[in-house]
């Protein structure tokens, strides 16, 4: 089975190549669309949990119609998730399936592995699912229920999901690479990270490590309160980090929540980053809009005060 490299692709988006440091740009090589805004945890890391906008599901008609309109622009990568928990959309398996069908070469999906049983993995790597990634970003029970701030059961469901869509995988024959993610801690925390990350490392075709990220520096109070540090805006990956000025969010990725707002950060769980409204216009007109033009050429000119992304704790 032939395998991607995970790290390779997140670096080819993180880098900002030459012919995207522009206002006006291409189609994005890759696209996360939020199929539903709802998720099961309630990460103290993560702006999500407070519930600055109503949650919902995508509707079907307008995930087709963008993702032609992707595919048809130039997009190559779709990741079937955003802010939410896709495992908690019914028609997870169908979205991938259309949009494998429709052009798209890649689809890659991001779980925090708890909804993620072997008979919805199936049907998700049956469908033509190219990259399955869990995020691993607690070491233990205790500090599960202290940051997910749900039940601590979901820990373990979470490891034994993944372990279990390994043997999805090989029982299929899939084509499909699996992997994980985890936040890297300092001190103590992260020597308890080491033997979480050892005991999944054998199901996972690579792992690796991310800082903690300040969600646009939404979530600073509750971080403070657990004791951690983010590091500033959105650099990418431990081990191949980016300046954050311009950030590549708003260059290389398209980013599109379950009401079809077409968004400028990877972070945006409130439509404080909102860049135009794809329910109104394709998508290519989005990506382009007079807002997007504006926010990139402060960002390409490294002066982003009075803009939204003056907001976070990157350029405080």
């Amino acid at each position: 089975m032939k395998v991607f490299s995970i790290t390779n692709r997140i670096d080819a988006v993180t880098r900002i190549p030459d012919r995207y440091l522009g206002a006006t740009l291409p189609a994005p090589r890759a696209v996360k669309i939020e199929l539903t805004s709802q998720c099961n945890y309630r990460c103290g890391f993560c702006a999500h949990r407070l519930r600055m906008k109503d949650r919902g599901g995508m509707d079907q008609a307008f995930f087709e119609r963008v993702v032609g309109e992707m595919v048809d622009a130039g997009v190559e990568e779709l990741g079937l998730f955003y802010i939410g928990e896709s495992f908690m959309c019914d028609w997870l398996p169908e979205a991938i399936a259309f949009a494998k069908q429709r052009g798209i070469r890649y689809a890659f999906l991001t779980t925090n592995g708890s909804l993620a049983t072997p008979a919805r993995v199936r049907e998700c790597m049956a469908a033509g699912l190219d990259s399955l990634k869990f995020s691993m970003n607690n070491a233990d029970e205790e500090q599960f229920a202290q940051i997910a701030a749900v039940k601590a059961k979901l820990f373990r469901d979470s490891i034994a999901n993944l372990k279990a869509a390994h043997r999805v995988r090989e029982e299929g024959a899939y084509q499909c690479g699996l992997y994980a993610s985890s936040i890297q801690y300092d001190g103590e925390q992260q020597e308890k990270m080491l033997a979480l990350v050892d005991e999944i490392r054998p199901y996972v075709d690579e792992h690796y490590w991310l800082p903690l990220y300040s969600m646009g520096s939404l979530t600073t109070q509750r971080e403070e309160e657990l004791g951690y540090r983010p590091i500033a805006g959105n650099q990418g990956r431990i081990g191949a980090l980016r300046e954050p000025l311009p950030c590549w969010s708003a260059f290389t990725e398209g980013h599109v929540t379950h009401d079809g707002k077409l968004s400028a950060c990877c972070f945006d769980a409130g439509d404080k980053w909102v860049m135009a409204d794809l329910n109104a216009v394709p998508f290519m007109e989005g990506w382009n809009s007079a807002p997007f033009r504006e926010l990139r050429a402060a960002h390409l000119r490294k002066d982003v005060r009075g803009t939204i992304c003056e907001s976070c704790v990157a350029y405080q």
